[in-house]
């Protein structure tokens, strides 16, 4: 499958949850997803553990990285740094409003300064050795006015070379609100991400923000290229389940005893690195929302797996609570 086919559906970049254990058993749900790591700074990439903070597993792949900042000798460094680690694209930051992107004036910040993020991506493009490099953005920030920034800001990154934009249809408030918020309270405002579709009709444009039932998906594709899914996609993976049949796909049939199983093999190699399971089930607890055993499921996931000594059985424990309830079912929200 080509990244451009991977783009139809994506899963978000989330800092502190799309890590690569999260992609790993994200990867189980739905073949076809592109998955994106938590953002990633510059400087963190140029200087920090790169096997830590770039490492994978090659089973999450179509992959893209996304990275932060706002110097473009630093992108630059950071995008070639990410190419050698094998990612199929690189994605610009241009949409967090977190006081962390804010103290170190990127993410959401460079939407007041789109000659900086142009010149930004062409670095990056020149870096990346044919790689794709892709821009995840806002509609505006505080006191603009999207109808005339969204466009600007679109046509520059188009120019500067960026192979896609993804647009969170919401401002982001950058004083006022926290980071929570700002996913929820800001209007969105799908209306004026479509028109840009429409005014680009040859180059990639998708959509994020708010999106949380397959139909909904459905009909954002009917207009956009692509669709990303954030909170619903981790809160209630089950609902991942329903990607692949909008790239054609048979319904999906999911092999509960295999995908668990593969999820405890997985657990067992990274407690075998010194990781403890927690890290690895934290990401689990909302699979089985809305069928019976659930409650159990996440009693056992949230209680026994956070112990220092859990080993990957715990999985299979929390599992015999919601297998009996299993055949035939799927999350409501998978086909929703």
């Amino acid at each position: 499958m080509t990244l451009s086919d991977a783009r139809k559906f994506a899963i978000a970049p989330m800092i502190d949850w799309t890590d690569r254990h999260c992609r790993y058993f994200h990867r189980q749900l739905t073949c076809r997803a592109l998955l994106y790591t938590e953002m990633v700074v510059a400087d963190a990439i140029i200087h920090g553990d790169r096997e830590r903070l770039l490492g994978h597993d090659e089973t999450e792949h179509t992959l893209a990285l996304q990275i932060g900042g706002s110097d473009p000798v630093k992108l630059a460094e950071a995008t070639r740094i990410g190419v050698d680690f094998g990612y199929d694209e690189i994605n610009l930051n241009v949409g967090c409003p977190s006081d962390r992107v804010q103290s170190g004036a990127f993410g959401a910040c460079l939407m007041r300064d789109p000659a900086l993020v142009q010149l930004c991506v062409q670095a990056m493009k020149e870096a990346a050795a044919g790689v794709p490099v892709t821009v995840k953005c806002r509609i505006g920030v505080d006191d603009q006015t999207p109808e005339e920034v969204l466009p600007d800001f679109a046509r520059r990154m188009r120019q500067a070379g960026a192979d896609a934009l993804w647009v969170h249809a919401r401002k982001a408030w950058l004083q006022g609100l926290s980071p929570k918020e700002n996913r929820t309270v800001p209007p969105l405002d799908y209306p004026l991400v479509h028109g840009l579709k429409k005014e680009h009709p040859d180059w990639f444009i998708g959509i994020n923000g708010g999106i949380t039932e397959m139909n909904a998906v459905r009909d954002h594709l009917t207009i956009m290229d692509g669709v990303m899914v954030g909170r619903k996609a981790y809160s209630e993976p089950g609902f991942l389940t329903g990607v692949d049949t909008l790239f054609g796909e048979a319904p999906f049939d999911p092999d509960w005893p295999a995908i668990i199983e593969a999820m405890m093999d997985y657990s067992t190699r990274h407690i075998a690195r010194g990781g403890r399971l927690s890290a690895v089930t934290r990401h689990m607890v909302g699979l089985f929302a809305g069928l019976p055993g659930a409650r159990r499921w996440r009693q056992i996931l949230s209680t026994e797996a956070t112990q220092t000594d859990a080993a990957s059985t715990v999985i299979a424990k929390a599992f015999a609570a919601v297998s009996p309830h299993l055949e035939g079912s799927a999350p409501a929200s998978a086909v929703a």
